[in-house]
C-alpha cells in the first residue's frame, strides 16, 4: 500500500512538472518578444517559471537526489500563483482588455492551465504532498523580494522600453490599467497587494497546519541534516 501511494505521488509530480516544463517553453517559444522584456513583462510567467522550479525540487526530494525542503520558495510560489489567479480574474471580468490584448482570452488550454489547472496542482503538492509553510518568515522574504522586484522591472525597465500599452497618464506598464494610474497611485496598489500576498500566506499557513493534524503525514523522505531549507 505504501509503495503504490509513493509511486502515485512521483507519478503526480512528473506529470505536474512536465506540464509546467511544456508551458515554460511554450511561454518562452510563442510568448512574443515583439516587446522589450517578451513574456517576462507578466506576473503569469514568473509565477509560471517558480511553479516550474519547485516542482523539479519536489522530485529531487521524493527521488532521493536532495534534502532541501525549500519550504520558502514553496511557500512563495503558492502564495504569487494565488495572486496572479486572483488579480488576472478579477480583472479580466472588471474590464476584458484590462489583461488581454484585445479583450478576449486566447486559447483555453493556455488561460486554462495559467490561471486555473496549472496553480492548483501546486497547491495539491506543497499543502496535501510536500506539507510546505513550516517557515512562513521565510516565505514572506522571499515574496516581498520576489514581488518587488517584479514591481521594479515593469517600472524602471519594461515601461521606459516600451510604447504599448498606452493609457492616460504612461505607456509601457504591461498591464493597461496600471498606465491609467498616477505613480503614487501605482505605489498604493503595489503596496496593497503585497500586503494582501502576505494575509494570503497567513492563511496558507493556517490551512497546512490544520491538514497536517487532520491527515497523516505522506512523507517519504526525512530530513537528515536538521530541516535543511531555502
Amino acid at each position: 500500500m505504501r509503495d503504490a501511494q509513493l509511486s502515485g505521488r512521483l507519478i503526480f509530480r512528473w506529470i505536474v512538472f512536465l506540464l509546467a516544463a511544456g508551458y515554460c517553453v511554450r511561454q518562452v517559444l510563442y510568448g512574443g518578444f515583439d516587446e522589450f522584456g517578451g513574456p517576462f513583462r507578466f506576473l503569469t510567467n514568473w509565477a509560471l517559471f517558480c511553479s516550474f522550479f519547485a516542482a523539479s525540487r519536489m522530485i529531487a526530494r521524493e527521488e532521493g537526489r536532495t534534502d532541501k525542503r525549500w519550504d520558502g520558495f514553496v511557500g512563495m510560489t503558492a502564495v504569487l500563483n494565488f495572486m496572479v489567479v486572483l488579480l488576472y480574474w478579477r480583472l479580466y471580468f472588471a474590464d476584458p482588455s484590462s489583461v488581454t490584448r484585445n479583450g478576449e482570452l486566447s486559447a483555453w488550454w493556455l488561460e486554462g492551465y495559467l490561471h486555473a489547472l496549472g496553480p492548483a496542482l501546486q497547491w495539491i503538492d506543497a499543502l496535501f504532498i510536500h506539507r510546505g509553510f513550516r517557515r512562513p518568515l521565510a516565505s514572506a522574504g522571499w515574496l516581498i523580494g520576489g514581488v518587488a522586484a517584479y514591481f521594479a522591472w515593469i517600472e524602471f525597465a519594461v515601461a521606459p522600453l516600451n510604447d504599448t500599452p498606452a493609457g492616460s497618464v504612461t505607456s509601457g506598464l504591461p498591464y493597461r490599467f496600471l498606465n491609467n494610474l498616477e505613480p503614487a497611485g501605482r505605489i498604493e496598489f503595489y503596496a496593497t497587494n503585497v500586503g494582501f500576498a502576505l494575509v494570503v500566506l497567513a492563511l496558507f499557513t493556517a490551512m497546512a497546519w490544520i491538514i497536517s493534524r487532520a491527515l497523516p503525514n505522506p512523507a517519504r523522505h526525512e530530513d537528515r541534516r536538521g530541516n535543511r531549507d531555502i
